[in-house]
């Protein structure tokens, strides 16, 4: 059987809608919100509107693209959570409505999961996918996590942050450093003209496979505006140096708790995902990592790193074929069980 599945991800600031046919994409449309740029990150109630705006048109142009009338769809994949709720909200309801309307099987996707499942997309592309069992290191504005995956739905997360995701370090830095939003990719930017021993920044004692980046985003926050007020201009003339150091710090804990897992759980294959996994210096560096410790190092392409419905739909389409259906009157769920 060759399903035809719907995906709808609406779990932050981004309205997203792809159709997958058999496990192979043949749609993938992503309607970004520029209208939290100006206030410096997501603005939940506003991030809410744009969804409510965007979501018909978006499906519209993925079933038209794909070249699938709503009507031989075989599910309606949707993003069930982690995210803003009312974000969530707008996916949640346009889903059921739509899976009511045309009788169909409704597929409840965990957005974190999901982006494990971008490894697997197919396009078209000649790519390699890890073998299971693999280990991910889910890494994205509101998420950081080790995960063994065993199998498409089998996934068990063995580390997790404690305060702060790593991304939400990155954007903070950018943040203070007076870089608009998203400002991650702009520390990624800065940085590889920078110095990364320049500004030294506490490293995280934490035990065991979790992580925590708040100490490293506070004193990163208390440096610059210590500095600045003692040296005006000061984040502006030393921000490559702030950047690279800022950015080396969050790599540098993100890869020593992988190393660690990479030797506990003994696996041969690694696999990197989620908005920050579009970082060159953690890709680069992971690579490295992988090759010191004997591993394959597996990375989706940066469309599918960032939140996409691609990722919602394959792992619908997993979900489809293990009958795993959930009821109509389901809910969001704004946080990890």
């Amino acid at each position: 059987m060759h399903p035809l599945i719907l995906g709808i991800e609406s779990s932050c600031d981004e309205t997203a809608a792809a159709v997958i046919a058999g496990g192979v994409l043949r749609s993938n449309v992503v309607a970004s919100q520029e209208v939290h740029a100006k206030w410096g990150g997501v603005v939940p109630e506003l991030a809410s509107r744009a969804h409510q705006e965007h979501i018909v048109p978006v499906v519209r142009e993925a079933l038209d693209k794909a070249g699938v009338a709503k009507e031989r769809l075989h599910a309606v994949a949707f993003t069930r959570g982690p995210g803003l709720i009312g974000a969530l909200l707008v996916g949640t309801c346009f889903a059921r409505s739509l899976a009511q309307a045309l009788h169909l099987p409704l597929l409840a996707v965990d957005h974190v999961q999901a982006h494990v499942m971008a490894h697997f997309i197919r396009d078209g592309e000649d790519r390699p996918q890890p073998d299971f069992p693999f280990l991910n290191l889910t890494v994205s504005g509101g998420h950081s996590q080790l995960v063994l995956v065993r199998s498409p739905l089998d996934m068990q997360v063995i580390g997790t942050t404690l305060d702060d995701a790593a991304g939400e370090a990155f954007d903070k830095g950018a943040k203070v450093l007076g870089l608009p939003y998203p400002g991650g990719p702009l520390v990624d930017r800065y940085a590889q003209l920078g110095d990364p021993n320049r500004f030294p920044l506490p490293k995280p004692a934490i035990e065991g496979l979790d992580l925590s980046f708040s100490g490293i985003k506070t004193a990163f926050v208390a440096l610059v505006n210590r500095e600045e007020r003692d040296q005006p201009g000061f984040k502006e003339a030393e921000r490559n140096d702030l950047c690279a150091s800022l950015q080396a710090a969050i790599i540098d804990h993100l890869l020593a708790k992988v190393r660690r897992a990479i030797r506990q759980t003994g696996v041969a294959h690694i696999g990197m995902a989620g908005g920050v996994a579009a970082n060159s210096a953690l890709r680069q560096r992971l690579a490295e990592l992988g090759r010191r410790e004997g591993v394959h190092v597996f990375t989706p392409p940066m469309a599918y790193c960032t939140d996409n419905a691609a990722m919602i739909a394959m792992a619908g389409h997993h979900l489809f074929l293990a009958g795993r259906h959930a009821a109509l009157d389901v809910v969001p769920v704004p946080r990890s069980h």
